[in-house]
């Protein structure tokens, strides 16, 4: 039994266990590749590269083979409104206007006030003085000047707050006012139908700009393009002012601005119907 249990024991000492080398495993391990896509096609690629929670045949801009970083879309800036920026554009020279009269005013009162010492030797000691009415003149035109850009800064200051929209606004609380009025002026429309429209047989597209006032009132009217037809266009403004008064602008509408400016455009349809796009 000794003799047994030493031959045991030594067997047992002869055998070593080592851990297995990963790197020489084989890899029968399978990967499965999910993408997130944006966008989906009606019909499904012949070969798809990965998987998605949508078909995909192709997409992007490119026509490389590649694969967008981030799932979320691309975001481009629509054109920017042509009154927009023509109102921008005119502010900005007002504002650059009134800092170069005010450059000006103060220019003129240093003047006045110090004139050169050098220039002053120089000159003779009766024409280096300006005698009592020039000053007086000089004085009054600055004073003038001076009051002129006050009142013009002032009246820019307290210019109304502007907000201009088209169809497509995007801000929930621009666009439910919008809809509101453009379902009361569409069915207003419909209702005040023009007859000589009726009667001649005419029809046309107009683009129309409204002003509203933060109490509802229309401020004004304009036509950006015409239909081609006066009897369209004034129809179209009377019956903006038919509708009008307008529900007043919602207190977070208010906060920020004073008149809404809608540019939209109307439809006289061949059916003797108000719409709009």
């Amino acid at each position: 039994m000794v003799l047994v249990s030493l031959l045991l024991h030594g067997l047992i000492l002869t055998v070593h266990f080592a851990a297995p080398i990963l790197k020489q495993l084989p890899n029968t391990a399978a990967y499965l590749q999910v993408v997130l896509v944006n966008s989906k096609s009606a019909s499904a690629p012949t070969k798809a590269d990965a998987l998605a929670q949508a078909n995909l045949d192709g997409g992007g801009n490119t026509d490389e083979n590649r694969r967008a970083k981030s799932p979320l879309p691309s975001l481009e800036r629509d054109n920017p409104d042509p009154m927009l920026e023509q109102r921008e554009q005119r502010v900005h020279e007002l504002e650059q206007q009134a800092r170069h009269l005010i450059t000006q005013v103060k220019s003129e009162q240093v003047m006045d006030q110090a004139p050169s010492t050098n220039q002053a030797r120089q000159m003779d000691a009766s024409a280096a003085q300006p005698n009592a009415s020039e000053l007086m003149q000089r004085s009054l035109e600055a004073a003038r000047l001076e009051a002129q850009i006050s009142r013009e800064y002032d009246a820019y200051q307290k210019r109304p707050k502007r907000k201009f929209i088209g169809a497509r606004t995007q801000e929930y609380r621009f666009a439910r006012y919008v809809e509101d009025w453009r379902a009361k002026v569409e069915k207003v429309g419909n209702l005040n139908y023009p007859e000589a429209a009726k009667q001649q047989k005419l029809h046309g597209t107009l683009q129309l700009t409204v002003s509203i006032r933060a109490d509802g009132s229309v401020e004004k009217i304009e036509i950006n393009r015409s239909s081609g037809h006066k009897v369209l266009d004034v129809a179209a403004q009377r019956i903006v002012e038919l509708a009008a008064p307008y529900a007043p602008l919602s207190e977070d509408i208010r906060a920020d601005t004073d008149i809404l400016t809608i540019t939209r455009t109307w439809i006289f349809t061949s059916a003797d119907q108000l719409s709009s796009e």
